[in-house]
């Protein structure tokens, strides 16, 4: 055989070898004695069928169940999680992560319904790690499917079965292309906006004002909101302004732009709002009522963008 060749098979014993300590973990609990954090109950069912749209009469009034498909709602730990988790499950996810298979993404879950949950049924389950499959390769990256099987019980009363199985793996390396700079978002400028963005090339800030009543509006629109005119003029804004309300962006990144960063709804001296970026200050010492003052950023060749800077003063 060629080199090659002896470097698949020994590629394929050692999976093989590995395998078989996989393995050795089935048929281990998962967890022993668990206990639902609340009984089954009629406002976590109300929240449940208002989330999915489930108008069934079955899960209302004195009668009521619970869908069958909230099985593993009443198991969850929530934030808190629990203290009933196995040592022999940590071991597995372990040993996984020590040779490289440290990313984690569930893949599907199957339950079987024994009988219906109601109101008031306090719920104990059981869990053990059911199969640990051979080594596959997906388009995520290489690894080993771990399924789990979860017993439910209802005072004591097996209720039904939860199935859960989860990929741990090695990430596959993606292509590695140069791209060139991503660039900001363009701004839609169309026949209503037109002016104002004339109005940006010069490095002024025009806001539309309604001959009619006088009213200024912020954005720009084809008519005035408080009286329906279609006549109007420009004031230019003083640039002076506060930070009425912010957000801070931390995801999902996206193209041109570099979180974590403010995005602010700045209220101007002339009594309109309009969002921004606030520059000259660290995007968490933001505040509401921050004094800012308008200036013109470039982005690139192509485009400058009015956006606001702040002062820590």
């Amino acid at each position: 055989m060629t080199a090659d060749a002896d470097a698949v098979v020994d590629a394929a014993e050692e999976a093989a070898r590995f395998h078989t300590l996989l393995t050795a973990f089935e048929g281990h609990s998962a967890a022993t004695g668990g206990r639902g954090k609340d009984a089954v109950n009629e406002p976590m069912i109300r929240h449940w069928c208002e989330a999915m749209g489930d108008a069934n009469p079955a899960y209302t009034g004195p009668e009521a169940i619970a869908p069958p498909t909230m099985l593993q709602a009443w198991t969850m730990g929530g934030l808190s999680g629990h203290a009933d988790r196995s040592s022999a499950y940590d071991e597995l996810l372990g040993l996984l992560d020590g040779v490289g298979f440290t990313s984690v993404v569930a893949t599907d879950c199957e339950q079987e319904y024994l009988r219906p949950l109601r109101p008031g049924d306090a719920i104990t389950f059981d869990a053990v790690i059911e199969s640990v499959s051979p080594r596959k390769t997906t388009k995520l990256g290489t690894g080993h499917f771990v399924t789990t099987r979860m017993d439910v019980r209802a005072d004591g009363e097996l209720v039904g079965t939860h199935r859960f199985r989860i990929l741990k793996y090695a990430p596959a390396a993606g292509p590695s292309k140069r791209r060139p700079p991503a660039q900001r978002p363009r701004p839609v400028i169309n026949r209503d906006s037109h002016g104002f963005w004339e109005g940006v090339r010069e490095h002024r800030l025009l806001i539309q004002r309604c001959t009619a009543c006088a009213t200024l509006r912020f954005p720009w629109l084809p008519g005035c909101n408080a009286c329906a005119s279609p006549d109007w003029d420009t004031v230019e804004a003083s640039g002076a302004g506060t930070v009425f309300s912010y957000v801070v962006m931390h995801h999902p990144p996206f193209p041109a732009f570099d979180p974590p960063y403010a995005v602010a709804l700045v209220e101007l001296a002339e009594g309109v709002r309009m969002i921004s970026n606030i520059t000259g200050v660290p995007y968490d010492k933001v505040r509401i009522g921050l004094p800012v003052q308008l200036e013109f950023l470039r982005v690139d060749d192509d485009l400058e963008l009015p956006v606001f800077r702040g002062s820590e003063g």
